[in-house]
């Protein structure tokens, strides 16, 4: 029936592409294998990306694995949020209906923003982890499903990717790391202006070693003859060969053009330009084809065919005979899902949008929106308000298009696609004053706003205006990471209230342009909060006012703690309480058991921080919960407790990875990386810190797994790494806003990089610049490290003839800063020891009285790196003394310091002990004995009859305090024991050393026993 009108211009024969499609099916078999694999697959325009990507599905299918496609959507310029992931997920859920069930069980409410088949999404705040958690749900679902199943997930068109896609694009290839899945991308590379918003998402994904992209080039000259021949059926003449080849410059679909055009004598009227050569065969189609073509073309990327009939106005006959006409000249495509019509290459339908004039490009959107508001029916449901908004909005008519795109605002809300929604109320903006008056007044807050109304009115009787869609907007543009957008919006918006007498949502703007401040770096933030402030100053108490003071406590808390920043928290509870905002109350509890820790009572602030957690667990406050994950363990830990804080932070990370909570994770990560470091597993502690810098969104917890690293980096020797990391670290701080907790690290590492690499003079000036600034209250833990290392790098330049010039200032400068810092609990106890050590060192005044105490403060603590560091020294200034017992003393200390950097791989500390080893003529190996080996493992390892009862209950896996209880011995007696026994045995933990007792069979009655209560 097609045979008068069908034109054959797609070669069934596919040529070129061996390595491309050779890549692919390694990618496949690597998935198939277990392996997640993700790929981007580039090229410009017509190149044959879309052809590739079907011959590879069908490769795929032929090999059992399922394939799901998605596209972008273009419409008017406009992508819908999440368009490619809910046709795959669709597509998906088709193929392999009960594994899908099964996998999104439980979390159907939340995952239907992206799949609305699964029923009815919940409605939700307005907050930032809405959008992560969506993303953590997908990743989870998409590993389930391909647990047992190869999965090809394929998404078209990225170029076209609304911001929602793009970043959930980017959260699977960061984090999916298990299941058989492959995850394709494709995108038109000539697109990719210097602004495009894909650019930043390629050079992000470029940094990524798990990511593969391939880019297709233009065919050569022989691949072309292949495809003309395929296309034509025939052997093709060699001077048409050449011609076409020139003209077409290689790329896939123009050679198509080409060739039909060249086989139907269309030679007239071809120019070398694009538009004119994609028009020919649309100008080639009856009038009525050719206006059915147009329809479609502003229609968007599909079109419905019940819309299309809507729109066109032609009798059943006469739209199927235009139908018939496109589709069978490779203009139009039938759908994959079967129920509308698409170009065959979106350059045809671009360069057909472009041929409308503007008239006739509004009068067909005006026909649209008319059609599809009189009967909703004939689009899917999820896409009918996006699709009505945007017709609407190129309609040009204000009236109809402003609540259709705060309609569609709404949608793009409740999907957490902020960057949309902002797209969307920034149109609304735009057409508020040309909108008439009644079609205003008539519009309300509660239908379109979820951003509390400071004005403290009604929204449901109170008519929306301009500053409720500007609120709005500011916090879609925050969550959706459009910042500056957002800053830009704040800015206008406090301009509008300067003579508007609303103090209330002034100061709201005020802590929302704080906040955007911060997270750009801009500044610190304070001016903006201080105004916030003053406007509350005196005012009813309100959930604005109880959040202006919870936001100024938490920012004192960070950068000026003391009194003023414990009488914020406490009227920021007190506000919220009376209001009833209870989110507030409990962040701000959170942030004043912080100060309380900080003010010395301990114990009190550290039972606040615990019950605000469970509290705000048992409430399903999940911002709070996930802000108490990162905050409790990093109190305790400041406090020397690390053990204690690490259970909590892996809790933590199961919350926060489960509620998408991406800052909080990245944060946690940060913090175990810490904590790991300082209980000598560093492996674990590397790896933690990789991915607080993979996970983590916004700067700050990425420049906290950069300073992590940079530590591991130095304590391993490798200056190099640890120099860069120090850098990666201070980019992502910046230096509008340095806080304590930042910018104190980071001048210990600058001071540890600048003496490892011989720079005296540079660590001296990084001390200086740190003492200018000072030791704010609470921030000794951060204090202590650094005095130590300037201390530390004045003793090791001792014999540097140069190093003396500047000298003694430097030593009393950290003499009298560290005279400043408490001393409250045993792990400042031993810094404050250790550094007043150092000090004694860099004057040659030192001796084995000086380090003894430092060697038995650090036996009471879990810190082996901390301890082997001391007891190096305290060998060192026993040698210096001299005698046989000193002698003794040194090679049993320095066996136990080498055998943890060796462990470690401590490569500086490690090589300092051989070097004091070999000078002072010591064995660090035992000689062989020539009496025969001790039949119980325990006493070869030289385990006295005590520590054997220590190892016993650690097995058992007892804490110090327990072991002390079981065995009437002090705790620090206990923690003494279980230092050695780590030493003696090579390891670094409690688990290794449980691991090794039972590998050599220590403790045999117990493993019977274990068996017989099996």
């Amino acid at each position: 029936m097609l045979g008068p009108v069908e034109t054959r211009s797609v070669s069934p024969v596919f040529v070129g592409r061996t390595g491309e499609l050779g890549a692919l099916n390694d990618a496949l078999a690597r998935a198939a294998a277990g392996e997640p694999q993700a790929l981007l697959l580039g090229g410009e325009a017509g190149v044959g990306k879309t052809r590739l990507v079907e011959e590879f599905a069908t490769a795929a299918c032929r090999a059992k694995a399922v394939v799901a496609v998605g596209g972008c959507v273009e419409i008017g310029a406009d992508g819908l949020p999440f368009a490619p992931f809910s046709t795959a997920l669709r597509a998906l859920r088709h193929s392999l209906p009960e594994e899908f069930t099964a996998a999104a069980t439980g979390q159907e409410e939340e995952l239907a923003r992206l799949l609305p088949d699964l029923g009815e999404a919940t409605s939700s705040r307005h907050d930032e982890q809405g959008m992560a958690r969506l993303f953590e749900l997908t990743a989870r679902l998409l590993e389930r499903v391909a647990a047992e199943h190869t999965v090809v997930l394929a998404l078209e068109d990225l170029h076209w990717a609304d911001a929602s896609t793009r970043h959930l694009l980017a959260y699977l290839f960061r984090t999916l790391r298990t299941g058989r899945l492959l995850v394709l991308a494709t995108y038109r590379s000539d697109d990719i202006h210097r602004r495009h918003p894909l650019r930043p998402l390629l050079a992000e994904l470029d940094r990524l070693r798990t990511i593969r992209r391939l880019e297709l080039e233009r065919f050569t000259r022989d691949e072309v003859g292949r495809q003309i021949a395929g296309i034509l059926a025939a052997e093709p003449d060699p001077a048409q060969v050449d011609d076409i080849f020139e003209r077409s410059d290689g790329n896939a679909f123009f050679v198509e053009e080409l060739a039909v055009a060249a086989c139907e004598g269309c030679r007239t009227g071809l120019t070398d330009s694009l538009r004119d050569l994609l028009l020919v065969r649309v100008e080639a189609l009856s009038e009525s084809a050719q206006r059915v073509v147009r329809i479609v073309a502003e229609g968007g990327s599909t079109v419905e065919y019940p819309l299309i009939a809507a729109v066109a106005g032609l009798t059943e006959d006469d739209l199927l005979e235009a139908l018939r006409a496109a589709v069978g000249a490779n203009i139009l495509t039938v759908a994959p899902a079967g129920d509308g019509y698409r170009f065959r290459h979106s350059l045809v339908r671009e360069a057909v949008a472009d041929d409308l004039l503007p008239g006739e490009r509004s009068r067909l959107n005006r026909r649209y929106a008319e059609a599809l508001q009189a009967d909703p029916a004939l689009v899917p449901a999820d896409a009918r308000v996006m699709r009505l908004a945007t017709y609407w909005y190129h309609a040009h008519d204000p009236a109809k298009a402003l609540p259709a795109v705060l309609d569609a605002s709404v949608v793009a809300r409740r999907r957490h696609a902020y960057t949309e929604q902002l797209r969307l109320l920034e149109r609304a903006m735009e057409l508020w004053d040309s909108a008439p008056d009644e079609v205003r007044s008539a519009l309300r807050p509660v239908d379109y706003t979820e951003v509390y109304p400071p004005c403290g009115c009604d929204p449901a009787t109170m008519p929306l205006d301009y500053l409720d869609i500007m609120a709005e907007a500011a916090v879609a543009g925050r969550l959706g990471g459009e910042r500056e957008r957002a800053l830009k919006i704040t800015k206008r918006a406090l301009r509008l209230l300067e003579d508007d007498g609303d103090p209330l949502r002034a100061a709201w703007f005020g802590v929302q342009r704080s906040r955007l401040v911060q997270a750009l770096a801009r500044g610190d933030g304070w001016r903006e909060l201080a105004t916030a402030q003053d406007l509350v100053r005196g005012l009813p108490p309100s959930e604005v006012h109880a959040e202006v003071l919870a936001n100024v406590a938490n920012w004192s808390m960070l950068r000026r703690p003391g009194p003023d920043a414990f009488a914020a928290a406490e009227r920021a509870v007190r506000y919220a309480r009376m209001v009833g905002a209870r989110a507030t109350e409990l962040n701000a509890r959170l942030t004043l058991g912080g100060l309380t820790v900080e003010a010395g009572d301990i114990e009190a602030g550290l039972a606040e921080l615990g019950l605000v957690k469970e509290h705000a667990l048992a409430e399903g406050v999940a911002h709070v919960a996930g802000r108490a994950y990162v905050n409790l363990p990093s109190v305790l830990q400041g406090l020397g407790r690390d053990r204690e804080a690490v259970p909590v932070l892996r809790e933590g990370l199961s919350f926060t990875r489960a509620h998408g909570l991406l800052a909080d994770e990245a944060w946690v990560w940060g913090n175990l990386s810490e904590a790991l470091y300082s209980l000598g597993e560093w492996e674990e502690a590397a790896e933690a810190a990789a991915h607080a810098m993979r996970v983590g969104h916004s700067a700050k917890p990425q420049g906290a797994g950069a300073m992590r690293l940079a530590h591991l980096a130095l304590a391993r020797g490798d200056i190099a790494e640890s120099a860069r990391q120090l850098a990666t670290a201070r980019t992502h701080y910046g230096t509008h806003d340095p806080m304590p907790q930042q910018a104190l690290p980071l001048a210990r590492l600058a001071v540890g990089v600048a003496a490892a690499e011989g720079r005296l003079p540079d660590a001296r000036a990084e001390l200086a610049a740190a003492l200018e600034a000072g030791f704010p209250p609470g921030t000794q833990r951060y204090g202590w490290p650094l005095l130590l290392a300037a201390a530390t790098a004045e003793a090791d330049a001792r014999a540097l003839p140069a190093a003396g010039a500047g000298r003694a200032e430097t030593l009393e400068r950290v003499a009298g800063a560290a005279r400043t810092l408490t001393t409250g609990v045993p792990l400042w106890q031993a810094y404050d020891r250790w550094t007043r050590a150092e000090l004694l060192r860099a004057e040659a005044a030192d001796s084995a009285d000086t380090w003894s105490p430092v060697v038995s403060a650090f036996e009471c603590l879990d810190r082996p790196y901390d301890l082997a560091r001391v007891r190096h020294r305290l060998a060192q200034a026993l040698l210096t003394e001299g005698g046989d017992d000193e002698r003794d003393r040194a090679v049993e200390l320095l066996r136990l310091a080498g055998a943890v950097a060796g462990h470690l791989g401590a490569r500086p500390l490690a090589e300092a002990v051989t070097r004091l080893a070999q000078r002072a003529r010591l064995p660090l190996t035992p000689a062989p004995r020539r009496t025969p080996a001790p039949a119980d493992p325990a006493e070869a390892l030289g385990l006295t009859s005590r520590e054997r009862d220590v190892l016993r209950l650690v097995s058992a896996g007892r804490t110090n305090r327990q072991i002390a209880e079981e065995l009437f011995i002090s705790p620090k007696t206990a923690s003494v024991h279980v230092s050695n026994i780590l030493a003696k045995l090579g390891v670094s933990g409690r688990g290794e050393a449980a691991a090794t007792a039972h590998r050599l069979g220590l403790f045999p009655e117990e493993a019977e026993d274990r068996m017989v209560a099996g």
